[in-house]
C-alpha cells in the first residue's frame, strides 16, 4: 500500500529531524522550515497530511494552512503549539484545521491524531467518488455530439469504461481526447477516484522520466528531496498519458516495464514499488506507422492499444458545429457576465462552412471571440474571427472557377424548353451537380446544398443512381 504524504513544518531541525523518524515507517515525510519551503512542496507534491508548528520565526503556520485551502485537493492540517497558545489553536480549527496538539509533543498523540486525520481524508475521497458515479451521464455530460460518429464513440466509452484495461485514443489536436479520458474514469468506479494527466511532449526525456516515476534525493543535480512521481500519485486511479508518440526510447522501455509487471522504480533507486493504475494513453499522431518506421517499440504499441478509440475530426460531423458552438455560447456569456446572446443564420452558415482544422478547441476559441467582440445582442459573421470570412471567400471563389456553370443552362431557359419537367427532376440535378463540384465528398456536397449530411443520405436513398455514380469519399 502506498504511504501517505506527510509534510512536517518547524523552524527548529532537532524538532523536524525527531518527528521525521519517529514518523516515516508509517508516511512518506517531507520536511520544511519555513512557509517559502512548506508551499514549494504542496504545490509540487500531492501532500495528504500537514503537521506544522503555528510559530516558525518570522511566519506563521496559518499561512500555511490558508495556502494548504488553495490546492485542487487540499491536506488535511494539524497545528502544534506551545501550551500557553491552546486560544490560537482553537482559532486554527475554526479556519479549518483539522486538529491541533500541544508542546512538549507526546509522539503517540500525534500519530493517533495523523490516523485519523489519513481516516477522515479517505473517507472524504470516497464519498466524493460515489456521488460523481450517481450523477447522471456522469462523465459524458462535457462530450457534445448528436451525430453517429459520437454516438458510436459513446457506446464504445460505455463498453470500455468499466474495465481496467489500458486505452488509446487515437485523433487530431482539439478533438477531446483528454476529455473521452476523464469520461473513461469516471465510469470505471475506480475506488479512490485519482485521475491524474501527464503531458508527455512538454517536458525534456530526464524530467519526464523523474515526472512519471519519481526520484530520489540525490539522484541528479536539483534532486534535493524525494520526488512521488505521477504513477504513485494516481495509484488506485488513473494516468492520462497525453501525446505518448513523444516520449523518448529509454522511457518507452521504462513503460513498457511498467505496464507489464504493474511496477515502478524512481530514478536513484532499484527498488521497485508496486501500483494498481489504469493507463490511458492519447496522441494525435499514428502510433502503428511511428512502429514500422522504427520510432516506437511495437511491444509497447500493443500494450498500449489493446482498446483503441478513434476521434473523429470535427470537418466529419459538421451536423454537431451548431450544437456546440450554441453550448459554447451560453458558457463563455456566463464566464464574461454578458447577458444570453444568439448567433445570426449568416453566422451559423459560417462556421458551418469552415473546415476546421483545429476542431473544437478551434470552434470554442472562435465563439469566444464572437462573445467579446460583439456589441449587442446578436453575433453576426463581422463578430467572428477573420479567418472565417477569409476562408469562405477562398472557397467561393474555388467554386466559382469550377462552377455549376460554364456549361451550365439557366434554370428558368431550362424549363422553358421542357416544360414537363418536375421537381424530383431538379432535385436530383442539383444533387448530381453538387456532387460533381464536391468530388464525391458528401460532407462538402451536402454544405453545398444547405442540408445536413443526414438528409443527403435520404435522398441518396431516394435516387439510387446517384449513389452508385459518386461513391462516398468521406
Amino acid at each position: 500500500m502506498v504511504q501517505p504524504l506527510l509534510l512536517i513544518v518547524d523552524d527548529e531541525k532537532p524538532t523536524r529531524d525527531a518527528l521525521r523518524m519517529a514518523l516515516e515507517d508509517h508516511y512518506e515525510v517531507y520536511t520544511a522550515a519555513n512557509l517559502a519551503q512548506a508551499q514549494a512542496i504542496l504545490s509540487s507534491e500531492p501532500i495528504d497530511l500537514v503537521l506544522t508548528d503555528l510559530r516558525l520565526g518570522g511566519d506563521s503556520g496559518m499561512d500555511i494552512l490558508q495556502y494548504g485551502k488553495t490546492l485542487d485537493d487540499p491536506p488535511n492540517c494539524i497545528v502544534m503549539t506551545a501550551y500557553g497558545s491552546v486560544d490560537t489553536a482553537v482559532e486554527a480549527m475554526k479556519q479549518g484545521a483539522f486538529s491541533f496538539v500541544t508542546k512538549p509533543l507526546n509522539l503517540d498523540e500525534v500519530d493517533l491524531l495523523l490516523q485519523r486525520a489519513n481516516r477522515t481524508r479517505t473517507l472524504e475521497e470516497e464519498n466524493r467518488d460515489l456521488q460523481t458515479r450517481l450523477a447522471p451521464s456522469a462523465g459524458l455530460e462535457k462530450i457534445l455530439g448528436d451525430t453517429p460518429e459520437m454516438q458510436t464513440l459513446f457506446t464504445r466509452i460505455r463498453q470500455v469504461a468499466p474495465s481496467r484495461t489500458t486505452v488509446l485514443i487515437e485523433g487530431e489536436s482539439g478533438t477531446g481526447k483528454e476529455l473521452v479520458a476523464h469520461a473513461i474514469h469516471a465510469l470505471s468506479g475506480r475506488p479512490k477516484n485519482k485521475f491524474v494527466a501527464v503531458n508527455c511532449a512538454a517536458l525534456s526525456p530526464q524530467l519526464l522520466e523523474s515526472e512519471l516515476f519519481g526520484h530520489e534525493k540525490g539522484s541528479f543535480t536539483g534532486a534535493g528531496q524525494r520526488r512521488i512521481g505521477r504513477f504513485e500519485q494516481a495509484n488506485g486511479g488513473t494516468i492520462f498519458l497525453d501525446e505518448i508518440g513523444e516520449i523518448d526510447a529509454s522511457t518507452q522501455v521504462k513503460l513498457l516495464r511498467t505496464l507489464s509487471e504493474r511496477t515502478i522504480e524512481r530514478v536513484g533507486s532499484n527498488e521497485p514499488i508496486k501500483i494498481d493504475v489504469r493507463v490511458i494513453a492519447a496522441t494525435n499522431k499514428n502510433l502503428a506507422a511511428m512502429v514500422r518506421e522504427g520510432t516506437f517499440r511495437e511491444d509497447l504499441y500493443f500494450r498500449l492499444n489493446i482498446v483503441q478509440i478513434d476521434m473523429p475530426p470535427l470537418r466529419n460531423r459538421k451536423d454537431d458545429i451548431v450544437l456546440l458552438a450554441h453550448a459554447f455560447l451560453k458558457e463563455f456569456c456566463r464566464e464574461n457576465g454578458k447577458s444570453d446572446k444568439i448567433l445570426t443564420k449568416p453566422a451559423l452558415r459560417l462556421l458551418r462552412s469552415y473546415s476546421w482544422p483545429g476542431n473544437v478547441r478551434q470552434l470554442r476559441t472562435a465563439i469566444e471571440h464572437g462573445v467579446v467582440m460583439s456589441s449587442g445582442r446578436e453575433i453576426g459573421p463581422d463578430d467572428l474571427p477573420s479567418f472565417l470570412s477569409a476562408s469562405s471567400s477562398d472557397a467561393e471563389k474555388t467554386v466559382s472557377a469550377k462552377n455549376i456553370g460554364a456549361d451550365a443552362e439557366p434554370l428558368a431557359i431550362r424549363l422553358e424548353k421542357h416544360p414537363n419537367l418536375n421537381l424530383q427532376w431538379v432535385e436530383r440535378q442539383t444533387i448530381r451537380k453538387a456532387l460533381e463540384i464536391a468530388e464525391c465528398n458528401r460532407s462538402e456536397a451536402a454544405r453545398l446544398l444547405g442540408i445536413s449530411r443526414r438528409t443527403l443520405h435520404r435522398k441518396l436513398a431516394e435516387y439510387p443512381e446517384l449513389a452508385t455514380d459518386f461513391p462516398s469519399s468521406t
